[in-house]
């Protein structure tokens, strides 16, 4: 098992290295005086100074390998550039909204990996049943429904028809109390989170009423996978014959399905749940617009409307971060739930 994770870690520093030239190489496709908009961090500098002087003082009419050393350099002293959207440095912009996107993707992974995979073995086991007919019915619109009219439809019923949950991260009282009262204590920009820290269940009721809808719009979408995938592998493992020599030994269908079958049905379905995940933290672009939360995904819808180029930029290099350590747990998963893959 350690040698299996220690061959892993090996490779990280390589695929790093990867990514970090292939988003480089994407900021490199602009000119010299586009790139500035990355290296000076203070925007009026662009206006008042000649840029042929700041493109030589900042090296951008230097060779390739120079620019990567300065830009990775940058990068790793967390300094990524301003963000005329907004309007702070990148760094800070990453702070304020990330810890939305982190709330809503905590609350969204609960019912996603649990509902997708519980539909899934249901499925599976009620082969041909009205419980298993239902079921793919289900996983077929959920996967065939985009996920703005998934949201729209959300809106137009749970919030125009029924008033139950609002848009938005807070009501505007509870709002002004959590942010210019001073007497709510954020200490992690989490609001569900600070509100337990602070005992403060209004705060913390009104912080989960806007978040239901879109939950249920991001577990809608993404139980069609997770169903499918589980119910497909679920389907395959049930097939094979160690599980027809558990039945054959007379052991209950409930211990064949929890103790033999659906541990080895899970390794393809810890890819897809891993890699959900992961997606959700890089930014819930649509879900974060629709219902108006403040998240690094709205941030970087605004920022390619503007042409925000460190702010994308950055956003593409965390994104690109998230899918490769992702993807390293699913592997350490893998070696967990299959004793098998550690031999390899």
């Amino acid at each position: 098992m350690i040698a299996y994770i220690v061959r892993r870690l090996l490779l990280l520093p390589i695929v790093l290295l990867g990514l970090l030239v292939i988003v480089f190489q994407m900021y490199n496709l602009l000119d010299p005086y586009q790139k500035l908009a990355v290296f000076v961090p203070d925007v009026s500098r662009l206006k008042n100074v000649d840029p042929d002087l700041l493109v030589k003082e900042y090296g951008l009419d230097k060779p390739w390998t120079y620019q990567f050393i300065r830009w990775l350099n940058n990068v790793i002293h967390g300094d990524f550039g301003w963000s005329k959207t907004a309007n702070r440095d990148v760094l800070d912009a990453f702070k304020r909204f990330l810890p939305q996107t982190v709330e809503l993707t905590l609350w969204a992974a609960i019912p996603i990996i649990l509902g997708g995979i519980w539909l899934g073995q249901l499925s599976a086991v009620k082969q041909n049943s009205f419980i298993d007919q239902a079921a793919r019915v289900f996983a077929v619109t959920g996967w065939s429904l985009p996920m703005f009219v998934a949201g729209i439809l959300a809106l137009f019923i749970f919030y125009g028809l029924l008033h139950w949950f609002p848009p938005g991260r807070l009501s505007t009282d509870v709002g002004l109390y959590v942010f210019t009262s001073g007497k709510f204590h954020i200490y992690t920009g989490i609001i569900t989170l600070d509100a337990i820290l602070n005992w403060d269940w209004r705060v913390f009721a009104d912080a989960l009423r806007h978040l239901v809808l879109p939950v249920i719009t991001l577990s809608y979408v993404s139980w069609a996978l997770l169903l499918r995938v589980t119910r497909s592998s679920m389907l395959e493992t049930l097939r094979q014959e160690y599980i027809m020599t558990a039945r054959a030994k007379g052991l209950p269908e409930r211990i064949v399905i929890k103790r033999h079958a659906r541990r080895n049905a899970l390794i393809p379905v810890a890819t897809i749940a891993g890699l959900t995940i992961a997606g959700l933290m890089g930014g819930l672009v649509i879900t974060e617009t629709i219902f108006n939360l403040p998240g690094i995904g709205r941030w970087a819808a605004n920022a390619a409307r503007q042409f925000d180029m460190p702010a994308l930029l950055a956003y593409l290099l965390f994104s690109g971060l998230l899918i490769v350590f992702a993807n390293l747990i699913v592997d350490i998963m893998y070696a967990v739930i299959d004793p098998r893959v550690r031999l390899e």
